[in-house]
């Protein structure tokens, strides 16, 4: 499993509270309301990470937002 980069683990805080099924379906919502095509990409990336770990993984995953 490929660790997240800084910028991953920012949009994940964003989305920070939820189970890692929650936060997949949460940013599929939001991807459609992204104008920014970066932002987009960087919201796949996340989500292919997510859906690829399993929920064990994720509750290992420190969701601190770097500044």
């Amino acid at each position: 499993m490929d660790k997240f980069t800084v910028e991953e683990i920012n949009l994940m805080c964003v989305f920070e509270g939820q189970d890692r099924t929650g936060m997949i379906a949460d940013i599929k919502n939001v991807i459609p309301h992204i104008s920014d095509s970066d932002m987009v990409e960087l919201a796949g990336q996340v989500l292919g990470k997510l859906e690829a770990m399993s929920d064990a993984e994720f509750a290992e995953v420190a969701l601190e937002a770097a500044e």
